[in-house]
């Protein structure tokens, strides 16, 4: 894996503010509705009496390039950047994926 870089995501984290969407979108000019990346809303879920759960997943699709103008020049990935809840990661494979044992709920994207 070396000199391959990815995007880590904790879902515990993610709120499902959608500005990893939103700055996707404009920073690559994409037309409304599409992006790099898309949350994908889970629930309402009924924990126990009144209480509900919804999870938040931020699922990357095939016009993902990492955002590799950005991080050509040394920048985070768009959608790292602008991210509200700081639920994603972005660096070397070897080191995201020495992550993943830390915490169940996480995903990794790489090209």
């Amino acid at each position: 894996m070396d000199g391959k870089y990815g995007i880590l995501v904790d879902y515990d984290w993610c709120t499902g503010c959608h500005s990893c969407e939103m700055a996707c979108q404009m920073e690559h000019g994409f037309p409304i509705g599409q992006s790099g990346v898309q949350v994908c809303t889970m629930g309402p879920w009924l924990i126990e009496g009144e209480t509900w759960q919804y999870d938040f997943a931020p699922i990357f699709g095939d016009q993902c390039d990492l955002c590799a103008d950005r991080t050509a020049k040394g920048e985070l990935p768009t959608c790292v950047h602008h991210c509200q809840a700081s639920c994603m990661t972005y660096g070397p494979l070897d080191e995201l994926s020495a992550l993943l044992a830390d915490h169940r709920k996480q995903t990794l994207c790489a090209l």
